[in-house]
């Protein structure tokens, strides 16, 4: 395993709108996206990374398409990591998202946890957004 800043070359990246048919789009072309890049579905990661993908989308459907009509999924992995981030322009930043609540940040807390992964939300430039970015163990 990798001690250092791992470098992930592989990236794909996909804007939807943020409307409740963008879970089930962006859920599928995460699992064609990691299949092209040889993570299969049968991997011990992928199942987590879409049930976190899945919830980080939900959220931003449900609490940003006001203030952002659409949102962007950024797909990354190298050797050892897989990376996500959905990305929308609603100002509220979530902060560090931690196990034991409610809801779905609980659950992505959770899941994260469990998988070894971390978070990091990340504001937009000026402000008016966020980007939540997830990285796991290959």
């Amino acid at each position: 395993m990798s001690t250092g800043v791992e470098v992930l070359p592989l990236r794909h990246v996909l804007t939807a709108p943020t409307v409740p048919a963008s879970v089930r789009l962006v859920r599928e072309t995460a699992e064609m996206t990691f299949d092209e890049w040889g993570i299969t579905a049968s991997h011990p990661t992928v199942a987590p990374a879409l049930l976190i993908l899945s919830e980080l989308v939900t959220n931003s459907v449900r609490h940003a398409a006001v203030s952002s009509p659409s949102l962007t999924v950024t797909f990354a992995a190298g050797e050892y990591t897989l990376a996500f981030a959905v990305q929308d322009r609603h100002p509220y930043h979530p902060g560090v998202l931690a196990a034991g609540g409610t809801g779905g940040l609980a659950t992505i807390a959770e899941v994260m946890a469990e998988s070894g992964g971390t978070c990091v939300v990340r504001r937009d430039a000026d402000g008016g957004g966020k980007a939540v970015w997830i990285t796991l163990p290959l």
